[in-house]
């Protein structure tokens, strides 16, 4: 069967925290390897006369900790396998084995099935002393988090918040960052050399930019954010949005939006929209910033009128939002390849489909002009129901059988005109001509609404620049000709 595993833990350092048992499992060993010997207790060990064999030579020859710890396991296990019967292989980790150990978690994931019996012993932890030298109580709400892996997504200030792993000056430098996310430049964080070491032990207190500028990082760092229920430190989370929208919508919040309905805001989502979409065409980031804001707050505000019902939440609407995008990728989450962007859209379309049939809809028998908002700008429906429509073969060959199209349906719209035609067949005809003008655009590779809105925004410029002529020569538009303003006009054409 081979030998077995037990696995100690060596405490945060302090050799009077050591506890009997697992001295007598050290002595008593077959043999006992350690991570590393970069620990306050291998001077301990060596007055207990135990020898030990340590991993350090691992963390040379390996380019990530990740591979540093899988061959840490398998050597272990190795070493168990070729073991007598009854013997104990002991591995001692820092602290206590079930605190940030990665080791600890593979041979535990792996020794059941390689048929190696494993045990494992607590020691103090390097927590142990961080609640009593930091002096708190986890009890009030606790987060301990890995300096490598840090991600401003994962800080809950109304947390303690304990981070290990901080081993150097680089990592600081990331966990720094990361924290900036969130937490003013000039926040008060605590870093924690060697707790409960003596002669070694350091807690300094620095705003947050200096983090990285703090000396001593090492195996026995870490830093230290205090809980704080202060409201601002969460105005940069998805969850304080979340929060104060339902405090708008409660009894004890505004009138006006506690009476407003699906209904009653449907515009305001209309307008938000083209009001980022005024900011993009300006190039204005500062500007779509707030107003990609107020878009954002009109769909809290529906998704809070449901979540008020009992149907759905916004973390409903993420999560279906996040299923959806994972599965409509698998080039990017699966094993699924796309060398470009239209075989990448090709996959979005397969996906699409293959949704449709889970949902037991037959894609086969739904129309190819299927998934079009019906409330859409008409200049954009055009251009969206000839995409589809030309996916299938039923387009053009070339652009200049769109040209030909475009004179007969100008020719049609003249003749309705100039023959009196009654007006719904005027509105027909001159429909039918901007339908085929947004098929040219589609020709081109352009969006039909942007081309028009370019030529709407061209439009304001020279209108205003004859404006701002006519007033310099102390007139107002109303008080100028037709011809005035088009030699004007002229001008305007070749400055805006």
């Amino acid at each position: 069967m081979g030998a077995s595993i037990t696995i100690v833990g060596l405490g945060s350092g302090n050799p009077d925290r050591l506890t009997v048992g697992i001295v007598k499992q050290l002595q008593q060993a077959s043999e006992v390897y350690v991570r590393t010997k970069e620990h306050p207790m291998m001077s301990v060990l060596d007055d207990l006369q135990v020898t030990v064999r340590s991993f350090d030579y691992i963390y040379e020859a390996k380019d990530s900790f990740p591979e540093v710890y899988a061959s840490i396991a398998d050597a272990l296990i190795e070493k168990a396998a070729a073991g007598a019967d009854g013997a104990v292989i002991v591995y001692a980790v820092p602290g206590h084995p079930m605190v940030a150990e990665s080791t600890v978690q593979m041979l535990r994931d792996r020794c059941g099935s390689e048929g190696i019996e494993l045990a494992i012993l607590g020691g103090e932890s390097f927590l142990d002393e961080a609640f009593i030298r930091l002096g708190f109580d986890p009890i009030e709400g606790f987060q301990l988090l890995d300096a490598s892996g840090l991600n401003a997504s994962f800080l809950q200030p109304q947390l303690h918040t304990v981070i290990g792993q901080v081993y150097d000056a680089f990592t600081a430098s990331d966990v720094k960052l990361a924290l900036m996310e969130l937490y003013p430049d000039d926040y008060t964080v605590i870093v924690g050399h060697a707790l409960g070491v003596e002669g070694q032990e350091k807690v300094l207190r620095v705003p947050l930019y200096e983090l990285d500028r703090v000396e001593g990082y090492g195996n026995l760092s870490l830093v230290y954010v205090p809980r704080s229920d202060d409201d601002m430190l969460r105005q940069r989370t998805f969850a304080r949005l979340h929060e104060i929208v339902g405090i708008l919508r409660s009894p004890e919040g505004c009138p006006w939006d506690r009476e407003q309905t699906h209904e009653s805001i449907r515009k305001n989502l209309i307008e938000e929209t083209y009001e980022v979409l005024e900011t993009i065409d300006e190039d204005d980031p500062e500007h779509m910033q707030e107003e990609l804001g107020d878009l954002l707050l009109q769909v809290m505000l529906h998704s809070q009128m449901e979540e008020e019902l009992g149907t759905f939440s916004v973390f409903d609407v993420i999560q279906g939002l996040n299923d959806k995008l994972i599965f409509r990728h698998p080039h990017v989450f699966g094993k699924t390849r796309a060398e470009d962007a239209e075989e990448a859209l090709q996959n979005w379309e397969q996906m699409k489909a293959e949704e449709k049939r889970r949902k037991g809809q037959n894609p086969e028998e739904s129309s190819v002009l299927d998934g079009i908002p019906k409330d859409l700008p008409a200049l954009m429906k055009a251009y969206k129901l000839q995409k589809k429509a030309s996916k299938v073969g039923f387009d053009w060959e070339r652009i200049g059988d769109v040209f030909l199209k475009i004179e007969e349906e100008l020719a049609e719209l003249r003749e309705a005109v100039e023959k009196g035609y009654a007006p719904e067949e005027q509105i027909g005809e001159l429909g039918d001509l901007l339908f085929a003008a947004a098929n040219a655009a589609r020709f081109l590779g352009a969006d039909p609404e942007e081309a028009l809105s370019r030529t709407n925004r061209k439009f304001v410029r020279r209108f205003r620049f004859i404006e701002e002529q006519l007033r310099a020569q102390g007139k107002t538009i109303q008080e100028s000709s037709l011809e005035e303003m088009d030699a004007i006009w002229q001008q305007a054409k070749n400055q805006v």
